[in-house]
């Protein structure tokens, strides 16, 4: 599975980063350890959703569109 997922910093409510792994867990606990430069100075973060993928093209793609102007107003007025 590959997973398209938005990411909330606890300290910096403000702040949310959204990214595509593989390893859900994993990456989570990379996004604490500050292993990440995009979002090492608001840890800790917390998942605030998740989207799984059978294949990685369309997981790929749903990333693209959450990072675009119209998946930012998705993400705001669902999320």
């Amino acid at each position: 599975m590959f997973y398209a997922y938005l990411i909330k910093s606890e300290n910096f409510p403000e702040q949310r980063y959204i990214g595509l792994t593989d390893d859900l867990k994993k990456r989570l606990s990379d996004h604490n350890k500050g292993l990440s430069i995009h979002t090492n100075k608001f840890k800790p973060w917390r998942i605030k959703n998740y989207f799984a993928f059978g294949g990685k093209e369309k997981a790929e793609n749903f990333e693209i569109f959450l990072k675009s102007g119209n998946g930012r107003i998705f993400c705001k007025k669902h999320f």
